[in-house]
């Protein structure tokens, strides 16, 4: 809930976000439909590849790196498995599998 303690970033997020540059995202479900959006506005021009992190694996990363492959196709997207979780080990494994699938690597693994 926005405004809680629970909406706030992890300690130790912030402390490896301090003196870089980056954009918050704020989504209102599980996937962000302006992601690619605001990647696209300030990479337009160069060539990068994606690697996504975060929670759930099963839920919100699998939303958003089928968002960014769809919108960037011929870019390299990939999961770091070690920095990401679902609501079950299962589950977890079951979504990195369907990005498999759909051409997004699951790194760590």
């Amino acid at each position: 809930i926005k405004g809680t303690y629970g909406h706030e970033l992890n300690q130790e997020i912030k402390n490896a976000l301090s003196g870089r540059i980056y954009t918050t995202v704020e989504k209102i479900t599980f996937g962000s439909v302006v992601l690619p959006q605001i990647i696209e506005q300030r990479y337009k021009d160069e060539e990068i590849s994606f690697e996504l992190i975060g929670l759930c694996t099963d839920i919100c990363v699998i939303s958003n790196a089928l968002l960014i492959k769809a919108h960037f196709p011929e870019r390299t997207v990939s999961v770091d498995s070690s920095c990401c979780a679902g609501v079950t080990p299962e589950s977890h494994e079951r979504a990195l599998d369907a990005m498999a699938v759909c051409q997004i690597t699951a790194l760590n693994r």
